[in-house]
């Protein structure tokens, strides 16, 4: 995983991403994933940019099913901007960098 990437699990998605002091992105991912594997080196750019603002977290639909059921993701990669536990955005499917940013920006002022 890459600097500034946390890998959750269902156990521990609540500490991780709902109680966060700071606002939370989440990709719900799989290996087997193309789109998935060509947002990554995105989510590691936001990381090292973003990262003193923001939380970068990923989720393994395939060994986690609890937390992708409970925000009702269909399709990978699906990724949820947290903050203070509530959902702020979500974006499914590969996209820009810039359509991340402006979600980003939306919760870190």
């Amino acid at each position: 995983m890459a600097q500034g990437i946390t890998e959750i699990d269902d156990m521990g998605f609540e500490t991780e991403v709902l109680k966060s002091d700071k606002p939370v992105l989440i990709d719900f991912w799989a290996p087997w994933c193309g789109p998935c594997r060509a947002i990554a080196p995105i989510l590691e750019e936001i990381a090292k940019e973003y990262g003193d603002k923001i939380k970068i977290v990923k989720c393994n639909v395939d060994e986690n099913p609890v937390s992708p059921g409970k925000y009702g993701v269909r399709a990978i990669p699906t990724l949820i901007v947290f903050n203070k536990g509530d959902i702020s955005d979500q974006i499914v499917g590969m996209v820009a960098k810039a359509k991340l940013v402006e979600s980003i920006k939306k919760v870190i002022g």
